[in-house]
């Protein structure tokens, strides 16, 4: 009797009911998410809308892994959606925005430091003479449209279906990333007045862009393209149709604009330009040259970006543009990814994911491919690796959702979404991605039996 006394009180349950399970702490937060930010989060993919469950709050991160409120640990394949190419909390890029830190988070002034990083960029991407640095990747592509337009005096815009290029007006027609995710290709809240102005053509299709440029090859300011699409899930850009491209809008008098935001340093260290030996008159960047804090850039031809203010009178401007915080971050990671073979190595893992993942749905005799290109990969439950937006939308969705779920549950964090890209890093070892192809053998001969 003694010891049942002692005993602690039994947990409280009601009688002849299921007991309430308790809420996690991902639960948790995502509620209280939603009392104060739309949809509990500040970019649309991260509530988990299109594969369904809770998203997953992350408390920190280092190498390959992220750990969530839980503590629950994930292999990271998403990496910041690009930027974490040397993984999480890598000690150099560490060391060096710790010791700019001291000096000051943010001047509003010029300094030595952004003059390196334009350097460096310079020095890498093919296509560029002259750089701007600002904030986002909208920022540089907005940026970078407004500066064709002034240059060439023209309003149209050719773009391309599935391609994301931000979240400027202009560009929410047909978009990719979360657009697609939300089976809304277009934004309310555009006004027709501005999408007047763009035109959108299937990707990968040479044929539509000869008749494009055949109708009204005159009035197109800028032809802005993913080389890499990486918003609609990984598709490839077909040599030919870059070529096209470069073709036509030199005959047209148009600006060619490569978006490398997401490809650019990831697919090779001068960008998807360098693989397809293309070279655009205006760069997009972002993601990587940040090394994970806010920065992105535009640069090309000299004449062109000659007429940004205060040189010409294309106007653009940002206060944190330059923030000394993130290019120190960027300019470790540039030189870090600059080291002998990185890019070798980095391709080297991330086909060997993509094979092995390839090589496990085969033999679980399940519908699936993968493709890779430098640190980036993509997923598809189809026959075959998609060339456009409409091959990407006849993949078994329902079937991507539930295998992100399996592999979640496996600790594997891949993207929430079936139309974004993934992404390995130079930390993600053979331990990793055999660890994860593992996984994957698991999921599929789940769905199998």
């Amino acid at each position: 009797m003694a010891a049942a006394l002692d005993a602690p009180a039994p947990a409280f349950s009601r009688s002849l009911v299921d007991p309430i399970p308790p809420m996690s702490s991902n639960q948790a937060l995502f509620e209280r998410a939603q009392q104060t930010i739309p949809g509990g989060v500040n970019s649309p993919v991260r509530a988990f809308r299109s594969v369904g469950g809770t998203p997953r709050f992350v408390k920190r991160a280092q190498g390959p892994y992220f750990w969530d409120a839980e503590g629950t640990r994930y292999i990271d394949y998403i990496g910041s959606w690009g930027p974490m190419i040397v993984g999480h909390v890598h000690p150099e890029v560490l060391e060096a925005v710790q010791r700019v830190l001291v000096d000051g988070f943010s001047f509003g002034a010029p300094t030595e430091a952004e003059i390196e990083i334009a350097e460096e960029i310079c020095k890498l991407m093919p296509s560029t003479e002259k750089v701007r640095l600002v904030s986002s990747g909208t920022e540089a592509t907005m940026s970078a449209l407004r500066l064709a337009r002034g240059f060439t005096q023209r309003n149209r815009i050719v773009k391309f279906e599935g391609c994301y290029h931000g979240h400027a007006d202009s560009l929410l027609v047909k978009a990719g990333s979360g657009l697609l995710t939300f089976g809304n290709p277009t934004s309310a809240g555009v006004p027709a007045d501005i999408t007047k102005h763009t035109t959108v053509l299937e990707y990968n299709n040479t044929q539509a862009l000869e008749e494009a440029f055949a109708a009204f090859g005159d009035e197109i300011a800028a032809v802005i393209v993913e080389p890499v699409a990486g918003n609609m899930n990984l598709v490839r850009g077909n040599p030919a149709f870059l070529q096209a491209l470069r073709r036509l809008c030199t005959h047209h008098g148009a600006v060619l604009i490569f978006d490398e935001v997401m490809c650019g340093f990831r697919v090779a260290l001068g960008g998807a330009q360098a693989l397809y030996g293309i070279t655009p008159d205006l760069t997009c960047l972002g993601k990587v040259i940040g090394g994970g804090m806010p920065a992105a850039a535009f640069g090309g031809r000299r004449d062109i970006m000659s007429l940004l203010a205060p040189e010409g009178a294309v106007y653009q401007a940002g206060t944190l543009s330059g923030n000394p915080i993130a290019v120190a971050a960027g300019l470790k990671t540039l030189e870090l990814i600059q080291a002998p073979g990185f890019y070798d190595r980095l391709s080297a893992q991330t086909a060997r994911l993509a094979s092995g993942l390839t090589a496990a749905a085969r033999e679980a005799d399940a519908t699936f491919c993968a493709d890779a290109v430098g640190g980036m990969f993509g997923l598809y439950f189809t026959e075959q690796v998609p060339a456009s937006f409409a091959d990407v939308s006849h993949s078994d969705i329902a079937r991507f959702n539930t295998f992100f779920h399996q592999m979640l549950d496996a600790g594997v964090y891949f993207a929430p979404s079936a139309y974004e890209a993934g992404f390995v890093s130079s930390a993600h070892d053979d331990a990793v991605i055999d660890a994860t192809i593992e996984a994957a053998r698991g999921a599929f001969a789940a769905r199998a039996s």
